[in-house]
């Protein structure tokens, strides 16, 4: 790998996985970490745990930049990924850029303390802050509950969120990466507009052609819930806890970051529910 190659974690997943095709669609020298080493066709993939540090020498080989995303379902990543991003300075690593979420300000918990630490001691950095994915309605529970018994559960109440698609955060993503100068910002993302989840369900019934209902649970209920799919404790809690804030209004704002950063405005959550109509039905 070149001297200018781009290692991108989590890139089979929602955000990392549309990167990757982006990135080499611009012929960029980009390579995907993950625990199987497995990669997208025509893309070089490296074995890559961040709780096996014997795995980090190789998959940071001739790397510059790195996508960082988060290891799945824990809840306090930082001494994972603190390490790794100073062993990936130590290594050469110029710029990172990390997906974060709206909810997690600089030095808070989760991402929060990863985007303090990369602000204070990265050489360039950026980070993603979106709001919530409207891929999140197309994907596990919400797709499976508005297919399966016209039903979306949330703990958010009339709390509303300006949903934002996975497309719009990996296109910042890819240009908080390749951009020169480097952004040294925090991006935060959002839509084009602030929707409750009942009106989300509404917008998702007007496209099916039959109601679809929200259902607001108490945070308990929802933890509940979500630990009957498999979710750890302390995991669904923290979820849970994040629908609480948003039924405090913690979402209720737009911001233009999408168009200033990539010149094309976000999509609306109506487009999206259009093109994904065929996932909802039974």
């Amino acid at each position: 790998m070149s001297g200018r190659g781009i290692l991108v974690t989590g890139g089979t997943g929602k955000t990392g996985g549309r990167i990757v095709r982006r990135l080499r669609e611009l012929g960029r020298d980009v390579r995907v970490a993950s625990r199987s080493g497995a990669a997208p066709e025509g893309v070089p993939g490296v074995r890559f745990d961040w709780n096996d540090p014997a795995s980090h020498a190789s998959a940071l080989e001739g790397v510059e930049r790195i996508y960082l995303v988060a290891p799945v379902l824990v809840s306090e990543p930082y001494p994972l990924m603190s390490a790794f991003i100073e062993r990936a300075m130590e290594s050469g690593v110029r710029r990172f850029v990390l997906l974060s979420a709206s909810s997690l300000p600089e030095g808070g918990p989760a991402m929060g303390r990863v985007h303090q630490l990369l602000r204070e001691r990265a050489p360039e950095w950026a980070v993603l802050r979106p709001s919530w994915f409207m891929q999140n309605f197309t994907e596990g529970a919400h797709r499976d509950s508005i297919r399966d018994e016209g039903v979306l559960y949330s703990a958010t109440g009339e709390g509303r969120v300006p949903f934002i698609d996975a497309d719009d955060i990996a296109e910042v993503g890819v240009r908080a990466l390749v951009d020169d100068p480097s952004h040294d910002a925090a991006h935060l993302l959002t839509g084009p507009r602030a929707l409750s989840y009942g009106e989300a369900a509404e917008a998702i019934g007007a496209v099916l052609g039959r109601p679809i209902r929200h259902v607001s649970l108490s945070r308990q209920a929802l933890t509940e819930r979500l630990m009957a799919r498999g979710m750890a404790h302390d995991y669904a809690s923290l979820l849970a806890g994040m629908d609480e804030a948003i039924e405090r209004g913690a979402e209720d704002r737009t911001t233009s970051a999408v168009e200033l950063v990539t010149g094309r405005p976000a999509r609306s959550f109506a487009d999206f529910a259009r093109a994904s109509v065929a996932v909802w039905r039974r």
